[in-house]
């Protein structure tokens, strides 16, 4: 349709659709505040994994210089792999925290576990020498202590 010299009837159409699409939805977010706080939550988890990509990706401030789009596309993926490797690291250890307290005779109120985020990473050390020793490596189904225990 981008190719028409003129605005063709149906290219009209679809615009007005999505006009009165909009509308509906604003009217909608205007009188629905449950609407307003699931649409918030919503864009606040996107914000805080585009800010945990850009902690991640701190290398050349946070741009993509590379040429190729190939080589674009390989150092995108690494960073959605960091990034998926961090949310399950954290996921894990929230879980096993949880677990934890809950087996010491804590209660935890179900509501308060939907406001975690496996988003942070104050604890992973994103800059710095990285040292693999051999000795330390864990066996299947092991896990590291969680502190204080």
């Amino acid at each position: 349709m981008g190719s028409y010299p003129r605005q063709n009837g149906l290219g009209m159409a679809l615009r007005e659709i999505g006009r009165i699409e909009r509308t509906l939805f604003t009217l909608d977010w205007l009188q629905n505040v449950e609407l307003r706080r699931r649409v918030n939550a919503g864009l606040n988890k996107g914000e805080a994994k585009n800010t945990l990509a850009r902690a991640v990706f701190f290398n050349r401030l946070g741009e993509m210089r590379d040429r190729s789009f190939e080589n674009q596309r390989y150092r995108a993926s690494g960073l959605n792999l960091v990034i998926a490797a961090i949310v399950l690291w954290n996921t894990v250890y929230l879980e096993r925290v949880i677990q934890h307290l809950k087996d010491n005779g804590q209660t935890i109120n179900g509501n308060l576990l939907k406001h975690l985020s496996p988003l942070g990473w104050e604890h992973i050390n994103l800059t710095g020498d990285y040292v693999w020793r051999q000795n330390k490596v864990m066996e299947k189904g092991e896990f590291r202590p969680l502190q204080g225990q």
